[in-house]
């Protein structure tokens, strides 16, 4: 089978990461991966806030779950309430991923650029994992400045980023094909 198409089938959402940081050649590649995704009109509306501070990143986790615990949504509402829960999985490095609000299609171009990175740190033998809820933690006047997302962007996604505790030996889930595509 093709590396490529192997590597996509293979990766899985990560949630238990060493706490051994990602070496920063690895890091420079899956940030080059996520620079070289397609985009609407070719505007590359993307930027990528790299967070490797746990004080930070915890900060921001419990200031996410503080959201939650209020959130009209039930099931954002009982991850909230879980103490111990961490928005990032206690994962080393954190990338935000942010687009910019004038650009054509930002949401779709960024989660192309996300997804990109994925899949080279799966490449890599390193976990990932999208993170949504950094919008809880950006939305917040008071805390948004407290991350590096440049003027007239919006941060949309977050990944999480860092070595697997475990092998990741989860046999590849078949996909129903034949209910998935129609040919006219």
């Amino acid at each position: 089978m093709n590396q490529v198409i192997e590597t996509i089938k293979k990766r899985r959402s990560i949630r238990r990461f060493k706490e051994e940081q990602i070496k920063d050649e690895e890091l420079q590649a899956i940030l080059e991966a996520g620079a070289y995704a397609p985009s609407a009109m070719n505007q590359q509306p993307w930027h990528f806030t790299v967070i490797r501070d746990q004080n930070l990143l915890d900060h921001i986790s419990k200031k996410v779950r503080e959201v939650l615990v209020k959130h009209e949504n039930e099931h954002l509402r009982k991850l909230g309430e879980i103490e111990n829960y961490h928005i990032f999985y206690h994962a080393p490095t954190v990338i935000i991923v942010s687009g910019r609000k004038e650009s054509l299609q930002p949401i779709v171009d960024c989660s192309a650029a996300l997804q990109n990175m994925m899949i080279a740190a799966e490449s890599l033998g390193i976990g990932s994992c999208w993170m949504g809820l950094i919008q809880f933690f950006t939305s917040q006047e008071e805390e948004k400045g407290k991350i590096a997302i440049p003027e007239g962007y919006e941060a949309f996604f977050g990944v999480a980023l860092g070595y697997k505790e475990t092998a990741s030996d989860i046999p590849i889930p078949q996909r129903n094909m034949e209910t998935l595509v129609t040919y006219m």
